[in-house]
């Protein structure tokens, strides 16, 4: 029986990012290509000027609330697959964020899965991560280190509850990603009880708005400039980049939280001035980014976006051939 080619003879990283050569296209290309497979909307996968864009319903509405008008646009709904040109693409929930996938390859007999970003908790906000057997699993390594490990989302959003019960005299002022963990949080807060108003920086609008339009029920999110007062004992929540600033300080005496992975590591906490600091990623820790490479079965792994050298070094110690990719602009501080 003849072997099977060498991956990188039809899937090759390049100064523009994975091109898949039978296909003819590029996944999540970091400049404008002729034609552009997309995993989701944020802005390090999604970006203008692209001939052609291939993505779920859901990503496409987002890019064009985030960047305007796209080029020609082709929607394909999850587990459909699709011949384009010499290959099938499938694309499968990759649990990230509403409209999220992964890029299901499928070449002369083998399989690459393209994972984008991906995590395995629940998220009510989207679809959940769909494991898909391959042959080459490319995997993201935001959190590729082993001091990475999340908390239980639910437990630290009950910390938040506490610090409002303790200082209901302040304005808590939580940092969230506009696109993703701005509509999880606050559909977290809804599931522990809360039901108060949960007040948004202008920015957080337009995709908020999407969400509540996609029938994800988020209750009461009004426009922190609408606001009476100083919301003394309300949540306020806002991009990172506003807290501190001018922005905030009509609050009463506001304390500053940021949702995120990166609170896990004392120096950023530090670093932006964080009392509350609330262990909640759209990625995979370490335990289970392991977990998902060993369960795809894999027998060569690519990685990328991220900690790349550490995972490699791990798979390699497991005995599964591994590479990092290093490709431009894969990084995400701000998850």
């Amino acid at each position: 029986m003849a072997s099977s080619p060498p991956f990188e003879s039809w899937l090759r990283p390049g100064p523009s990012g994975l091109h898949c050569v039978p296909g003819d296209f590029h996944i999540d290309p970091s400049g404008p290509v002729p034609r552009a497979v997309i995993t989701h909307g944020h802005s390090d996968h999604a970006r203008p000027g692209h001939d052609a864009v291939l993505a779920t319903a859901d990503t496409l509405a987002i890019m064009r609330l985030r960047l305007g008008t796209l080029g020609q646009t082709q929607a394909l709904a999850y587990g459909v697959p699709l011949r384009v040109k010499d290959v099938t693409v499938t694309l499968v929930p990759a649990g990230h964020i509403l409209g999220s996938a992964q890029v299901v390859i499928d070449y002369n007999g083998q399989r690459a899965v393209i994972s984008g970003d991906y995590k395995r908790h629940a998220d009510p906000t989207c679809e959940p991560f769909e494991l898909v057997p391959c042959d080459l699993f490319v995997t993201e390594a935001t959190f590729g280190l082993p001091v990475y490990r999340h908390e239980p989302d639910t437990a630290e959003v009950q910390k938040l509850l506490a610090s409002l019960r303790d200082f209901p005299e302040r304005t808590h002022q939580i940092g969230v990603y506009g696109l993703g963990k701005c509509q999880r949080l606050i559909k977290l807060i809804r599931k522990a009880g809360y039901d108060r108003p949960i007040w948004l920086h202008g920015a957080l609008r337009s995709m908020t708005d999407y969400y509540v339009s996609r029938g994800i029920d988020l209750g009461e999110v009004p426009n922190v400039a609408d606001a009476p007062g100083t919301l003394a004992g309300e949540i306020v929540l806002s991009p990172p980049s506003a807290l501190g600033d001018r922005w905030s300080r009509r609050f009463a005496d506001p304390l500053a939280g940021f949702a995120s992975g990166w609170m896990r590591i004392r120096g950023r906490v530090r670093q932006r001035g964080v009392e509350l600091p609330l262990i909640i990623s759209d990625h995979c820790d370490w335990p289970e980014l392991l977990k998902t490479v060993t369960e795809t079965g894999a027998r060569e792994v690519w990685v990328t976006h991220g900690r790349e050298e550490a995972l490699v070094h791990e798979l390699s110690k497991r005995q599964i051939v591994a590479r990092a990719l290093r490709l431009v602009g894969r990084e995400d501080d701000a998850e």
